[in-house]
């Protein structure tokens, strides 16, 4: 035999078990009905405040437009070419951002539109036109909703901006005349950035005793730099008599070309015990220090191995931040690209090895021509592009590989 539950008990001889005072009160309709309501309430409210912020979001965008085209229209803006530039640019958000939402609040009565219908009509026709309306208005919003979202992302991360760029000259295959070459290669692009109106600094300079360089790293201050330079990167191969041979023979080198982006105000932080720093002299030719006064900063970033060197000034404070702003740059660089997953990284994938085989110009000086490996066109009249005329080339190169 088993015992009954305590909330159990006998009103009648036949009429079975019942639920005790005790007991949990069933779901009934009746209880059901209780809460539904609360929820309702609850949906509706919250719905009302969603609609009422987004109303006033697009009320706040429609001031702001009529704001930047009052400012659009002062004759004295329209001079001032950066902020008339910027305001535009502002504008056109602002523009888009209003049609998007206007777009939402449209979609959102009509679903209303639909679903009272559904609620009211009695014809089957109608039922089945405003069912399939409805289905097709809430696929919409759920597509503009997404649209309005990733919109939101790219507000909280707008893309970053590219300043100028990095410019890394290093000599690679054959000894002496390898770094003879990389000196020409720094003149043509200073003298090409000077033609430009582009600001040009000298970051770190290693140089050999007969005034070939090592290793040169540049910036140059402007926005369109990297973008009309972008396609130098790699090993620049050169065919030539070097002043060194005597026997008047023909040798092949290589120097290698770096560009890096330089990035306004990136986003990383970098651990203060991450990095190795250690201070130099200056040096010229040959090694030669040039000042007394170790100014020369050399940072090591230890999880990557990165090095970067600065001995643009006297301040060794000054050359420290500049080198550090570099390898924010490298590590950002290194970051993006392992983000993307590029296995390899974008600077080791112009340098290589440097050796002859891995080039992407050939700089052939007995047949005065140029040649571009990557989309196999040649020019003729090397020394003119040596000095700095790279305009057919850079032309190119954007209309083949931009």
């Amino acid at each position: 035999m088993f015992s009954l539950p305590s909330f159990l008990y006998r009103t009648k001889e036949i009429s079975g078990y019942h639920w005790s005072s005790t007991a949990i009160p069933a779901k009934t309709p009746e209880n059901r009905a209780l809460k539904v309501p609360e929820i309702n309430q609850k949906r509706e409210e919250t719905r009302k405040k969603q609609k009422s912020q987004a109303m006033k979001t697009l009320e706040d965008l429609k001031k702001q437009k009529e704001l930047i085209l009052q400012k659009l229209s002062q004759p004295e803006f329209l001079s001032n070419k950066k902020d008339f530039e910027e305001y535009s640019r502002q504008l056109k958000n602002i523009e888009k951002d209003i049609f998007l939402l206007d777009k939402i609040q449209k979609t959102e009565k009509k679903i209303e539109e639909d679903k009272e219908i559904l609620n009211q009509a009695s014809n089957n026709e109608l039922l089945a036109l405003a069912e399939e309306d409805l289905k097709k208005n809430i696929q919409l919003q759920e597509k503009l909703i997404e649209i309005k979202k990733e919109r939101e992302r790219k507000d909280k991360n707008p893309p970053l901006k590219i300043k100028g760029m990095i410019l890394e000259i290093r000599a690679g295959t054959g000894g002496e005349e390898a770094a003879l070459f990389a000196q020409d290669l720094l003149r043509m692009y200073t003298h090409y950035a000077t033609r430009e109106k582009w600001p040009v600094k000298i970051i770190h300079l290693s140089k050999t005793s007969l005034n070939g360089i090592k290793e040169a790293v540049i910036e140059i201050d402007n926005k369109d730099a990297f973008k009309q330079l972008q396609f130098e990167g790699g090993v620049h191969r050169v065919q030539r008599i070097p002043i060194t041979e005597k026997s008047g023979r023909l040798h092949t080198s290589t120097a290698t070309v770096a560009i890096l982006p330089q990035i306004e105000n990136i986003p990383l932080k970098i651990k203060p015990e991450d990095i190795e720093t250690t201070f130099f002299r200056s040096s010229g030719p040959g090694g030669q220090n040039v000042q007394k006064v170790e100014t020369a900063v050399r940072l090591l970033h230890k999880p990557t191995g990165i090095v970067v060197s600065c001995q643009e000034g006297r301040s060794q404070f000054k050359n420290r931040e500049k080198a550090l702003e570099i390898l924010k740059n490298k590590l950002w660089e290194k970051e993006q690209e392992e983000t993307n997953k590029n296995i390899t990284n974008k600077r080791r994938h112009q340098i290589g090895h440097a050796e002859r085989s891995e080039k992407i110009r050939t700089y052939n000086f007995p047949q005065d021509r140029i040649t571009d490996h990557r989309i196999k066109k040649s020019w003729h009249n090397i020394e003119d592009i040596m000095s700095g005329n790279l305009d057919k080339i850079i032309a190119t190169l954007q209309k083949e590989l931009g």
